[in-house]
């Protein structure tokens, strides 16, 4: 079994600052680091030197530029060594676990999936501590685990409800770490997907910037000032059953009508065209069967592409987000709906409000097995207290 590689001492607030602006950003020069961060020269080398000491960040070489052009004393870039550690993510879902090893900076560089046979806790801490050692093999610098859960998760170690186990109150993050002897982090699926595009990808840079996954069910992310902002239950527990689109839509089998989950989850898609043709279909069926004109699917999912754009301009009224970026396995609507989807989101914002920044990107579940490597990328920078 793998042991942790060796690890970077702790470090001060200005030298988080500075490897995060280099590992999200770089590789990027002295100066344009002392700009970003607000630094003097003498500050950023004092912070610097510890980070290059330990090896965190490297000098590399400087491109984009003819040999000789610059006069005086070179300023190297400065840089992370992408492939210098590797972190494993594990996302699980009802019947399956997905599992990526990944750089420094998120690429991931091989995945290995496995059934999901039972859902005793302690079995699968023992399959995510196989699969620890199958990713490992011949990578020596394995640094931690995050895992991806949908439901409640405490204090990033204990998994409080997931419906989808069974689980309530798993301390799944000891029950691994005492199979692998690396430090795991666990969060919430939704949380640690809004983390990866955050740091790594579409809202990287980005100021306000949400998530929105349509799939099994429903998830929503927002990031303020560069940070996403934690809820006080689970990511997408409440957020779409309480949200209304429509009060005359459809019933879901809990008795729930219009909300956001009734109308836009693959399962009450599904369930509205069962319920109406007796015919019970997948997702992708009911999508070809929509575009090729199919009367009842073709009405299920232009409700849907209504009740999804009209989430969207809420959002954006409300929060007025610089990006907002659908994702998810759900994500196939946009192919069939789009234009109902746009045309919800004009008629719900006024005329001159400024286009909403939608982004769309079809994701599968080792998509969110990277957010949770992702999760134990920030732990090794920020530190456990601060991820």
């Amino acid at each position: 079994m793998p042991t942790s590689a060796e690890s970077w001492p702790p470090l001060s607030p200005g030298e988080r600052s500075v490897a995060i602006e280099v590992l999200v950003h770089g590789p990027l020069s002295r100066s344009e680091i002392a700009r970003r961060l607000g630094l003097s020269p003498g500050s950023l080398t004092r912070l610097t030197k510890p980070l290059i000491e330990s090896r965190l960040l490297v000098e590399v070489p400087e491109t984009g530029g003819p040999a000789g052009a610059r006069q005086g004393r070179p300023s190297q870039p400065l840089d992370v060594v992408a492939d210098s550690r590797y972190f494993l993510g594990f996302k699980i879902t009802q019947d399956m676990v997905y599992g990526v090893v990944t750089t420094l900076r998120s690429e991931i560089v091989a995945r290995h999936d496995r059934a999901l046979a039972t859902h005793d806790p302690a079995e699968v801490a023992g399959l995510l501590a196989e699969m620890t050692g199958e990713l490992s093999r011949g990578r020596p610098g394995v640094t931690g685990i995050g895992v991806g859960v949908g439901g409640l998760v405490e204090d990033r170690a204990v998994v409080g409800e997931s419906p989808f186990l069974g689980w309530r109150g798993v301390p799944l993050a000891a029950l691994v770490e005492e199979r692998t002897g690396l430090p795991v982090v666990v969060e919430n699926d939704t949380a640690a997907f809004v983390e990866a595009e955050t740091w790594f990808g579409a809202g990287r840079g980005l100021d306000r910037f949400v998530v929105l996954t349509i799939g099994a069910g429903l998830g929503y992310g927002l990031v303020l000032g560069g940070r996403r902002v934690p809820y006080a239950g689970d990511e997408d527990r409440g957020f779409g059953r309480h949200w209304i689109l429509d009060p005359h839509g459809p019933l879901t089998p809990d008795g729930r009508r219009g909300s956001a989950v009734s109308l836009l989850t693959i399962p009450n898609i599904r369930y509205q065209v069962r319920a109406a043709t007796g015919r019970d279909r997948s997702y992708e069926e009911i999508l070809a069967s929509a575009a090729a004109g199919e009367p009842m699917p073709a009405r299920v999912v232009t409700e849907a592409g209504r009740a999804l754009g009209t989430l969207v301009a809420q959002i954006a009224n409300f929060v007025m987000p610089q990006k907002i970026l659908l994702a998810g396995e759900g994500v196939g609507l946009m192919d069939v709906a789009g234009e109902v989807v746009a045309q919800a989101v004009r008629d719900n914002r006024h005329p001159r409000a400024a286009p909403v920044g939608l982004e769309t990107r079809v994701s599968d579940f080792h998509d969110w097995a990277r957010g949770a490597a992702v999760l134990a990328i920030q732990v090794l920078v920020l530190g456990a207290a601060q991820a």
